[in-house]
């Protein structure tokens, strides 16, 4: 046999940086190229002028005991923040719990309205819309109008970037299929032991007290003590294959040295499976580069404001459900960790979800600057004048949408991948192309290294996205074992396709997603 090469990691997140850790403790060879200049992935931490700032907000907690334990692992425990979970939605100038609590609903809407949400939620029992097909028909159908507009329509809009009566019903129906308005009044006025069939969401979770980036910044050190290279500004430019052996034999890498080719036994991809597909030398058939073409991203930006402290919030985020403001949600930094922050100063970053094209991604920084300290003054939240400086934070593809035929590409992709080069393995969100949160890519990962270290025979695609919820303790299933309908991450909505005027009619199989006004 001839000298091994090792395995390939491309991408150095979570995903990408747990591969490569977990392959080194089993003896393996690997080399991570990511073609950022900084490691983390959306699981960064960005710094500006001493500033910290999370990208999306990113609890660790977990139901996978080997997350949580390669987490202390990397990070010694006092390196950990305990913090508490605390998040409202703001509507109309009036903050509302979340999850809902009754009197505080109430006080806000005042007597007169909430009679008519009431009224609203009487007329939908008793004559429900006729098309419950898509999410406004269904929650309002379960809800009433009124109640559908103030806390559903408005923030699932602005995060999927379209109208709510477009977005299928399914994963509304998974979602909340436990909750009408009688059990969330009920659950919301009992004491908490008499509580039932809704279940509460973690009241706090562990934090790195300098962010997120830490830990994979403290993985990326360790992974090179173990002999492993993980090597920024290096963008793997073409996967190469040999189509008789189907196999990949390495990759190309372009860096500021120029390219070069890295042999490779396997490589692990973190990398948009769609870029992926376009990486292939020889190239994919016709049909397969015509599903990756079809799959669509959702981006992200967060512009990070200077306040005075007195501007501070205790919540960790505030939904914006006001229609009135293009901001879907407000961070506080400085109550993730005052280690983010500067003495007498906190930090609010306003999310903004776009697509690439659209106009808010093409604004300078001055301009979303600007923009936001608008917004954040209209909105009653600081005092007009105080922001003292914003930096803008833009992150691409930071979600995978699921359109109606999302589920048909991914499947055409996964099958010839499976066929054509078995030792290409994605893993992590957009590896796979699945909106989960960050244990469950560190879990894909872990199992692809088993995988590849000692031919486990793990199937990856099982460790499924998850199917309730809340943030809760969950069955063996959730390390990769069981049937896979229980998972560690996220699901997001169906949302319909683009036109496709090329496509020829047939029966396309769609998933069934999980998470109605699924908050990213």
């Amino acid at each position: 046999m001839g000298e091994k090469s090792g395995t390939v990691v491309i991408g150095a997140g979570p995903a990408g940086l747990t591969a490569a850790y977990e392959l080194l403790r089993h003896g393996e060879l690997v080399r991570v190229f990511e073609g950022d200049d900084v490691v983390g992935g959306i699981s960064r931490t960005v710094e500006r002028d001493g500033w910290r700032f999370d990208i999306g907000g990113h609890r660790f907690f977990t139901k996978v005991s080997r997350v949580e334990a390669f987490w202390h692992e990397i990070l010694p425990d006092e390196d950990f923040l305990l913090r508490p979970r605390m998040s409202r939605i703001y509507y109309r100038g009036a903050l509302y719990d979340y999850p809902l609590n009754a009197g505080n609903a109430l006080r806000n809407l005042g007597i007169v309205e909430a009679v008519r949400c009431l009224g609203s939620y009487g007329r939908a029992r008793l004559r429900p819309p006729k098309d419950q097909s898509h999410f406004e028909g269904w929650v309002s159908a379960r809800f009433g109008w009124r109640l559908y507009s103030k806390f559903f329509k408005t923030y699932t809009e602005k995060v999927w970037g379209m109208p709510a009566d477009q977005l299928q019903a399914d994963w509304a129906a998974q979602r909340i299929k436990n909750l009408s308005l009688s059990k969330a009044v009920l659950n919301a006025l009992l004491p908490r032991r008499n509580r039932k069939d809704v279940i509460s969401l973690i009241e706090e979770f562990q934090y790195p007290k300098f962010g997120p980036g830490m830990m994979w910044e403290r993985c990326t050190e360790r992974v090179a003590k173990l002999g492993g290279s993980v090597r920024t500004g290096s963008w793997v430019t073409t996967v190469h294959r040999n189509p008789r052996a189907h196999r990949a034999t390495g990759v190309t890498v372009a860096d500021a040295a120029g390219d070069r080719i890295e042999p490779a036994d396997h490589v692990i991809s973190s990398m948009p499976i769609s870029a992926l597909v376009h990486a292939m030398s020889p190239a994919a058939p016709p049909e397969v580069r015509a599903a990756a073409d079809d799959l669509r991203y959702r981006d992200f930006l967060t512009v990070a404001l200077v306040v005075p402290e007195e501007f501070s919030f205790p919540d960790n985020w505030i939904y914006v459900h006001d229609p009135a403001a293009k901001v879907g949600r407000i961070q506080n930094f400085g109550s993730w960790s005052p280690y983010l922050v500067k003495d007498g100063r906190t930090c609010l970053g306003l999310e903004y979800f776009v697509f690439e094209d659209d106009e808010m991604w093409r604004k300078s920084d001055e301009d979303l600057v600007a923009l936001a300290t608008a917004e954040l003054e209209r909105l009653g939240l600081v005092r007009p004048g105080c922001v003292e400086a914003g930096h803008v934070v833009r992150m691409p593809k930071a979600y995978p949408v699921y359109d109606e035929r999302y589920q048909h590409n991914v499947d055409v992709i996964r099958d010839w991948l499976g066929r054509e080069v078995p030792n290409v393995h994605p893993v992590g969100r957009n590896g796979m192309h699945r909106y989960n949160n960050q244990d469950h890519s560190m879990l894909t990962a872990m199992l692809t290294a088993e995988n590849i270290a000692h031919a486990a025979g793990h199937d990856v695609w099982t460790v499924n996205v998850e199917q309730d919820y809340h943030e809760r303790r969950s069955s063996p299933a959730a390390d990769g074992r069981g049937d896979g309908r229980h998972g560690t991450g996220r699901d997001a909505p169906i949302m319909p396709a683009r036109p496709d005027p090329h496509r020829r009619i047939g029966k396309v199989r769609t998933a069934t997603p999980t998470a109605a006004a699924r908050r990213p």
